[in-house]
């Protein structure tokens, strides 16, 4: 590997000082992550060796022993997988340098993108929390905008960080994207807190029909609450319990890290699930949960980002375990995202194994979002039990006023059932055919899938890097050297979600994962595509280069 003419010295320091500038951009919890990339580097060698390619993986742990679950106390870190202290070894310094700030596996040298000052720190910003850092696709897409993205503007990127999915008329057989939507004069005023009367009843039917027809206990307008988006759901949800222990699994959605920060009148738990098992939620991890006095456990499901599903006796025996012991708050956005089923239009909801409407205490998110493909809508809703429904609604008065009421009516005839199942149908078998060209681009470069880690559902990939030499092993070393390809990935260590700033909990950092969304069209994927295989070519890792 050559070295470019026009480096010198103060190239170098400059390059790793601007790494430390993208680490210090991230959440408190995640600041190890540089740190990471430059052990990483510095013991793994040339990036281009076949050799480290087939060379076997070390085996990795399991940072969290079973004991944890009944002591509530995380297991410490393996003391050899962190040594900060040879940064400061010259030696060390300069063989980092070497690998970060030259030319690298025939791309030229280019600096770690320098974040801009989120804040300017020469002027006084009272009661402003300038502590606060972006998280997840955010991050991302604030550090590919350094790089000349522009999420306005259809350019030669290929974000396959984002959390959407396409929104135009591009899946075959799907009903058209609404042009211009009608504006009664009663929509003109305020809509209720809990959304309008014929939404709320559009909602409740289409469960009934679809979830539960043989159930003697039905869904009506008072189980439904209509939010101006799934934030907006989740936010009121939190801020409505109170006194008691909340569990969420690890990895989850991002932006539950936020959510559960902001309110002290709960105790959040993060349980970390097992990556050896593929992050599969198992039933006495569960108990154990209960037992320590839990109260509401928050789960996506199908799962955000691994992409798989419970299956339907899972889910049935989740419910019949919490039943009555404890609140189940089902985030399930991406249910219609289903492939189990022969992709006929069939859906997965915990609404089927509700037994009673008003007395399980079961709440279930979804929207316009992700299954009609409408996310600028913000028109999604909450299904549960009339009590919490009507604090649910107060609760709306004083957060953030209701969805908006024009697009509220535009939507009721969407919810027709047989309309919704079609739509599914054609949605289903769009994305499954973008997963597989996905799945067999990657494959083709070197990944390896089986039906554990092949999403049944959603539209993301959680992509182990661990074979890879070198950089792209880590999560940020690989997103690195995706911008310079146009490509954006969100990092694994974004799925941790640490509310308490649970110093110990940093050790479960996914630092060889990324997540990747076949959520945009399809000529954006082939471009990703292209980009990922350029990189892997660079680096001397395609199998049909070795």
């Amino acid at each position: 590997m050559s070295q470019s003419p026009y480096l010198n010295d103060s190239d170098d320091a400059e390059s790793l000082l601007e790494f430390e500038r993208l680490e210090s951009t991230l959440p408190p919890a995640l600041k190890r992550s540089a740190s990471s990339l430059l052990e990483s580097l510095q013991q793994g060698g040339s990036a281009s060796s076949s050799s480290q390619l087939n060379s076997p993986q070390p085996h990795r742990e399991n940072h969290f022993n079973s004991n944890w679950l009944n002591s509530g106390v995380p297991s410490p870190r393996t003391p050899s997988q962190h040594n900060l202290g040879t940064r400061n070894n010259p030696k060390f310094k300069n063989a980092l340098l070497s690998k970060l700030s030259r030319s690298e596996n025939g791309r030229e040298s280019s600096p770690i993108p320098v974040p801009r000052p989120k804040f300017n720190e020469d002027s006084f910003k009272p009661a402003m929390n300038t502590k606060q850092s972006s998280t997840g696709v955010l991050w991302v897409t604030e550090r590919a905008g350094e790089y000349g993205f522009d999420s306005e503007v259809q350019n030669d990127w290929s974000n396959l960080g984002q959390g959407a999915p396409e929104h135009g008329d591009t899946v075959p057989g799907s009903f058209p994207r609404p042009k211009t939507i009608p504006v009664p004069d009663i929509s003109k005023e305020y809509a209720p807190t809990a959304g309008i009367k014929p939404l709320r009843e559009a909602v409740a039917n289409y469960y009934n029909e679809t979830y539960r027809q043989n159930k003697t206990s039905k869904y009506t307008h008072r189980n439904v609450c209509i939010v101006p988006g799934g934030r907006a759901g989740l936010t009121r949800i939190a801020s409505i319990i109170s006194d008691c222990y909340l569990s969420f699994f690890l990895p989850d959605y991002t932006a539950y890290a936020e959510m559960l920060s902001l309110f002290k009148n709960f105790s959040p738990i993060p349980v970390p699930l097992d990556e050896a098992d593929n992050y599969e939620m198992h039933f006495e991890m569960i108990k154990n949960e209960l037992i320590r006095g839990v109260s509401a456990l928050l789960t996506s499901n199908p799962r955000n980002p691994t992409g798989r599903c419970m299956t339907p006796l899972q889910l049935k025996n989740l419910h019949d375990l919490c039943r009555e012991k404890c609140l189940l708050i089902m985030d399930e956005f991406y249910s219609h995202y289903y492939y189990d089923d022969g992709c006929t239009g069939s859906s997965i909801s915990s609404a089927q194994f509700v037994d009673d409407v008003n007395s399980d205490p079961v709440l279930i998110l979804n929207g316009l979002t992700k299954a009609f493909r409408l996310p600028g809508w913000r028109i999604c809703w909450i299904l549960g039990p009339e009590e919490y429904i009507n604090a649910l609604s107060s609760a709306g008065s004083f957060l953030d006023g209701g969805s908006n009421a024009p697009f509220q009516f535009a939507a009721v005839d969407f919810l027709e059932p047989l309309k919704v199942k079609n739509e599914m149908k054609a949605l289903q078998l769009h994305f499954k055919m973008k997963r597989d060209y996905v799945i067999g681009r990657l494959s083709k470069m070197g990944f390896k899938f089986n039906e554990k880690n092949t999403p049944n559902s959603t539209f993301y990939l959680w992509l182990n890097l661990s074979h890879l030499p070198g950089k792209l092993s880590n999560c940020l070393g690989f997103f690195h050297e995706c911008l310079h390809e146009k490509v954006i990935v969100v990092p694994g260590f974004f799925f941790l979600i640490n509310p308490q700033n649970l110093s110990r909990l940093e050790d479960v950092i996914w630092y060889n994962y990324v997540r990747i969304s076949y959520g945009p069209e399809f000529d954006s994927l082939v471009l990703g595509m292209d980009g990922i295989e350029k990189i892997l070519h660079r680096f001397g890792c395609l199998p049909y280069d070795l």
